[in-house]
């Protein structure tokens, strides 16, 4: 018989993702672990090095079955939940940060988003990610949260990247605030 599997957050010990994730990928289980690049400055040199973009936690595909064997992994301090059940993780979320991993656009870890002007990328190594766009004086960012985990991703586009609003149901998109009209803006520059 072939169970349901969904995603779930695990949390770790600090420094301990990339061993976790081959433990688990060694059991069978599918894994996702995104990371970044990041330069640190040592005394005599600046290096780049990977870096989690979600610190002390990995992504797990399985079946509420194999929760138990999960957790018993060294390293795996819980699996993420509510009063004593696991979580998912939303389906949605997992397929944008996969996308994240198999392209090789510039992110960093971003400050929780909760509310935005929703919108998916139309072209590009992005194509049809859906998320929140933020942009500084330098650079157009799209946003990507994992609401479980109340974290998000940024992901730096490129200029020529098209990118549409969307309508979320359950959010007010008719009232304008200051980011659907920079939203609106970076549209129509487009």
């Amino acid at each position: 018989m072939n169970t349901p599997q969904t995603w779930f957050a695990l949390q770790t010990r600090p420094r301990s993702e990339r061993k976790i994730d081959f433990l688990l990928r060694q059991k069978g289980y599918e894994c996702l672990a995104p990371t970044y690049r990041q330069k640190r400055k040592w005394s005599d040199r600046i290096v780049e090095i990977e870096a989690p973009l979600f610190p002390t936690y990995i992504f797990c595909c399985l079946s509420s079955s194999a929760l138990g064997k999960v957790v018993s992994t060294p390293g795996v301090i819980r699996i993420v939940g509510f009063g004593g059940r696991p979580a998912e993780v939303a389906a949605e979320e997992i397929e944008a940060l996969q996308h994240l991993v198999e392209s090789n656009c510039l992110r960093e870890p971003w400050r929780y988003i909760p509310e935005g002007t929703h919108v998916v990328v139309e072209n590009g190594p992005m194509a049809g990610v859906q998320g929140i766009i933020c942009q500084d004086a330098d650079h157009k960012r799209l946003v990507i949260s994992v609401t479980l985990l109340q974290r998000s991703v940024a992901v730096r586009l490129e200029e020529t990247t098209r990118i549409s609003i969307i309508t979320v149901p359950g959010i007010n998109n008719c009232g304008r605030d200051a980011e659907s009209d920079l939203a609106i803006r970076l549209l129509r520059r487009n």
